[in-house]
């Protein structure tokens, strides 16, 4: 299996503030002169969010769908001192740290259902990923999907996971339904879920959830009481993905219900 690896780069310039999203995200410049979304550590989310995006991202690169390389982003304690709109600055400082990057598409647009038809495999691949990850942000309102050189990207899987915000029967919660695919944007393609399961479960075996695991940062699983250290820590998550690809079938029959009450 090849391993998974994150670059490190350093921030060195604030570029622009995405504020339509929710957790304020911003386009920076690296000191490797690419362009990437920032998703700060100080957000409203804290690290959680990056965890979740960490996690999912990683995991969908393995289900052979497209996601924006992912790096580790250095932002440095003096960097927001310039900073005129004070919202901003205490984003920065609050973020001072490791956070994480997404590199940015230049020239991507926004998928369009209407204008764009998904094939029920890829269809499928996705519905099963955010099926798993539990994502409440794949609807038509709000796709988190770009399409760039005529191919669909995933972009912004910080709203998976989210048992973590509070870790309340966490391992309960690998073995329920998610209701919410119901409002998957790719739902009503989504008709080879069983296929795709098969697929998933060779790629994702417990090598590989390992090492997607190993690595979240120490720093970003402090301050959870829930767990004695962070390897306990990585442990839950772990534990949380290998319960729930192994039980599967209650997603898939979950999804297979939905769609087949859309249609």
């Amino acid at each position: 299996m090849k391993e998974i690896h994150l670059r490190n780069v350093n921030v060195v310039r604030y570029v622009t503030p995405l504020r339509e999203g929710g957790s304020m995200p911003a386009i920076i410049e690296a000191d490797d002169d690419f362009l990437y979304v920032l998703k700060f550590r100080g957000a409203g989310q804290g690290t959680r969010a990056l965890i979740a995006e960490l996690i999912g991202s990683e995991i969908a690169r393995a289900l052979q769908l497209k996601v924006p390389e992912l790096v580790f982003a250095h932002l440095e304690p003096d960097f927001g001192r310039l900073e005129p709109d004070e919202e901003i600055q205490d984003l920065l400082k609050f973020s001072v740290g490791l956070n994480l990057a997404v590199h940015y598409l230049s020239g991507a647009i926004t998928y369009d259902p209407i204008a764009y038809t998904v094939d029920a495999q890829l269809a499928s691949k996705i519905v099963w990923l955010d099926a798993l990850l539990m994502n409440v942000d794949r609807t038509a309102k709000n796709t988190n999907m770009l399409m760039w050189h005529k191919e669909l990207w995933l972009i912004d899987q910080g709203a998976s996971l989210y048992f973590h915000h509070s870790w309340h029967n966490w391992k309960e919660q690998a073995l329920k339904p998610f209701v919410q695919i119901k409002d998957h944007v790719l739902l009503k393609q989504a008709t080879e879920l069983k296929s795709v399961d098969a697929f998933a479960k060779e790629v994702l075996n417990a090598e590989f959830i390992q090492q997607v695991v190993s690595l979240i940062p120490e720093d970003w699983l402090e301050n959870e009481p829930t767990f004695q250290s962070a390897d306990e820590h990585r442990s839950a998550y772990a534990y949380f993905l290998h319960s729930r690809i192994e039980n599967s079938a209650i997603f898939i029959n979950g999804a297979n219900d939905a769609r087949a009450a859309r249609v």
